[in-house]
C-alpha cells in the first residue's frame, strides 16, 4: 500500500516515520524552499541537503517518479519538490494524507485516493476528506475524527513546560534570516538568538533551541522562525516529538479503519 503525505515538516515527518515502520510505502511532497523550523526532525530538509534521517528512517530527495520508485525500492522515503502533488497522478496511491498544516485546505479532495486523511483544522471529515486527525495539544491530540472538524486554530501555541507564546522565535523585520543560536544550544532569557536586517530577536525564556530556520531564508515580520523548549532536553531536538508521534498514530488508525471498511484486508 502506497501513501502520499503532502508536506514534510516535523508533524508530517513523525507520521511518515510511524507509517514506514509499520510497513507502508511512503512518498512525501513539499515546496522547493521549506520553512520548517524543526529541521533536525523534518524530512523537508532533503530540499537543502539531499537526504535526511530522523531516528532510524532515511528520506531522500527525488526529482521525478523514476527516482521516487528507486528510493522506495531501497527502503527509504522519497521527498519531491512538488507543491501541487502532481505525483498523485503518476503512482498508485491508496492513501493521501494532507500534512501541510496550513490551517486551511489548499486543494485536497475526498476523491484524491480511496483513503484521504487530513491533519488539523481546515478540513471536514466526510466532505473534503474521509477522516481528520486532531493536532491541538490536549486530551484530543491524535484523535481520529470521523465526522466534523478539528478544533479551530486559536493562534496560541500549545503549552509546553508552562509556556505558550514565549516559546516561539518570530522574525522582527522583513529580510534574510540570520540565526545566532543553533538547534540544540541552551539559551537564557534575553539572549539574542537571531537577527533580520540587523534587528535582533531575544529569547523570551530559558531553554534549548529546538527549531531554527536556516540562514538566508527570506522572512517577514512576525513569521515563525524558531522555537525554544523550556524542558531543556537536548534529545528532544533530534527525535520525533510526542505531538508528532500521537498524530502519526491517529493517521495509522485512520488507514486501518477505512482500509477495513473498503475491504483492503480482513479482520
Amino acid at each position: 500500500m502506497l501513501v502520499l503525505i503532502k508536506g514534510a515538516g516535523d508533524l508530517a515527518t513523525g507520521t511518515a516515520v510511524r507509517l514506514h515502520r509499520a510497513g507502508f510505502g511512503v512518498v512525501m511532497t513539499d515546496i522547493a524552499q521549506p520553512t520548517a523550523v524543526r529541521r533536525t526532525v523534518a524530512f523537508s530538509q532533503c530540499m537543502y541537503d539531499g537526504t535526511a534521517t530522523v531516528e532510524d528512517v532515511t528520506a531522500r530527495r527525488a526529482a521525478d517518479k523514476t527516482q521516487a520508485q528507486a528510493i522506495l525500492a531501497a527502503g527509504e522515503i522519497p521527498v519531491l519538490a512538488d507543491p501541487e502533488a502532481r505525483i498523485l497522478k503518476e503512482l498508485p496511491f491508496t492513501v493521501v494524507v494532507d500534512g501541510i498544516i496550513a490551517k486551511k485546505n489548499l486543494g485536497t479532495t475526498i476523491t484524491d485516493a480511496p483513503i484521504v486523511l487530513a491533519l488539523g483544522p481546515g478540513f471536514t471529515a466526510g466532505v473534503d476528506c474521509h477522516g481528520v486527525i486532531e493536532t491541538k495539544r490536549g486530551h484530543q491530540l491524535g484523535r481520529l475524527i470521523l465526522a466534523g472538524s478539528a478544533i479551530p486554530n486559536t493562534g496560541v501555541p500549545g503549552d509546553v513546560g508552562g509556556f505558550t507564546r514565549e516559546r516561539i522565535i518570530r522574525a522582527p523585520a522583513d529580510g534574510p534570516f540570520e540565526p545566532v543560536a543553533s538547534i540544540g544550544q541552551q539559551v537564557k532569557l534575553g539572549d539574542v538568538v537571531a537577527r533580520v536586517n540587523g534587528v535582533p530577536v531575544a529569547a523570551q525564556l530559558t531553554g534549548i533551541v529546538r527549531g531554527m530556520l536556516p540562514a538566508g531564508i527570506p522572512v517577514h515580520t512576525g513569521m515563525k522562525a524558531g522555537d525554544i523548549d523550556p524542558r531543556c532536553e537536548v534529545e528532544h531536538c533530534f527525535t520525533v516529538s510526542d505531538k508528532a508521534r500521537a498524530i502519526g498514530g491517529g493517521v495509522l488508525e485512520g488507514i486501518l479503519y477505512f482500509g477495513r471498511r473498503l475491504g483492503l484486508w480482513n479482520d
